[in-house]
């Protein structure tokens, strides 16, 4: 694509001159940008919808199928775009979910935790049987946020948020992007510091948000929802705006997961006490014994990664986890801006192997 086609600030020379600002933060992107980008034409108060409050998944999820409306457990992540006016389309109702009775608890069911959708990232993090026995999920839970936002969003909307890329979170669809409908990726020449580094997904170069995305593909989860049960391998794929499989008239209720012998999560974020991901990393070994190794903040969805769990298959020490963490990124294709990410994740598979190691 000929750069003439982007508007100015897209130009990497731009965003890097934007990006030296000593108010520039990931988690507020659009302070990036020039004054007039910021609030040219955008409204001061959200919008008037509608609000409904279902008592139960099922009637969120006919609703919902109906068109035209979102649904909200927690809020932290749908009342931001709703403010910036992110998505294309504006919801005319907005489906409540938290007064829906039993999608809020964690229990045992023979070799699986049950965790509700509902479930505060807070409560999944202190949980003894969450801690017990699948203790990635609970430090990637431990991990997120700020204590605030622990405390008022679930694990359901954490899965299902979308991406935090600058570009697709820029108001008013100022940058139509793929994941808009939009035929070109800016981040692919913009300013990639913080995006993918094994390539795009259906034209995107976001990378994975969400902190409990790899604990729950390293430890083989199944997200269940109104219509279907779905492995977390392949439960978050692009789609659209989502981030993930879900379709029209479809909500996850639960999520299923294995109990496992061991397990481990490592994160690095330019803050550790509320940042998104740089990249983060979770390691789990099974019942059978099997590992299972997976990455996040690397490409739009998480990556489980073969060729490094065929590395520790006789056993984890330090040579065979350095030799994995060389394996997990072979295939790596970093952008103009974030090849030192190459070396974070290498290093993050190395540390949650050893966290295995007996």
């Amino acid at each position: 694509m000929r750069m003439r086609t982007l508007a100015w600030w897209v130009w990497p020379s731009r965003m890097r001159q934007a990006a030296t600002s000593s108010r520039c933060c990931r988690t507020r992107p659009t302070k990036c940008w020039p004054p007039w980008a910021r609030s040219a034409g955008r409204r001061t108060t959200m919008r008037h919808f509608k609000h409904m409050q279902a008592s139960s998944a099922n009637e969120a999820a006919s609703v919902i199928g109906k068109g035209n409306a979102l649904v909200m457990a927690g809020g932290t992540d749908l009342l931001g775009t709703l403010k910036d006016e992110i998505l294309p389309t504006y919801p005319e109702t907005v489906v409540d979910l938290k007064a829906i009775p039993g999608m809020d608890g964690i229990s045992e069911d023979g070799d699986d935790v049950v965790i509700g959708a509902l479930a505060k990232l807070a409560d999944v993090a202190e949980s003894e049987t969450v801690r017990a026995n699948c203790s990635a999920l609970a430090e990637a839970c431990a991990r997120a946020a700020s204590p605030t936002i622990r405390h008022m969003g679930t694990i359901g909307g954490n899965v299902c948020q979308m991406h935090r890329c600058w570009y697709f979170r820029v108001p008013d669809d100022r940058f139509h992007c793929r994941r808009k409908g939009g035929d070109y990726c800016p981040a692919r020449i913009g300013d990639n510091r913080y995006h993918s580094i094994f390539g795009d997904q259906d034209g995107c170069f976001a990378s994975s948000s969400h902190d409990t995305a790899p604990a729950l593909v390293a430890l083989g989860a199944v997200v269940k929802t109104t219509k279907r049960e779905v492995p977390a391998e392949e439960f978050f794929k692009a789609n659209g705006v989502r981030s993930n499989v879900l379709e029209d008239g479809e909500v996850v209720t639960e999520i299923r997961v294995p109990k496992a012998q061991k397990s481990a999560f490592q994160k690095f974020a330019l803050r550790k006490s509320i940042d998104f991901p740089v990249a983060n990393c979770a390691a789990a070994r099974l019942a059978d014994g099997s590992v299972r190794v997976a990455l996040g903040g690397v490409y739009p969805a998480p990556v489980r990664s073969a060729s490094a769990e065929a590395e520790v298959v006789g056993g984890i020490g330090e040579s065979s986890a350095a030799k994995a963490g060389d394996a997990a990124v072979v295939d790596c294709r970093p952008l103009s801006n974030n090849e030192y990410k190459v070396e974070i994740a290498r290093t993050l598979v190395k540390r949650t192997l050893l966290e295995l190691a007996d």
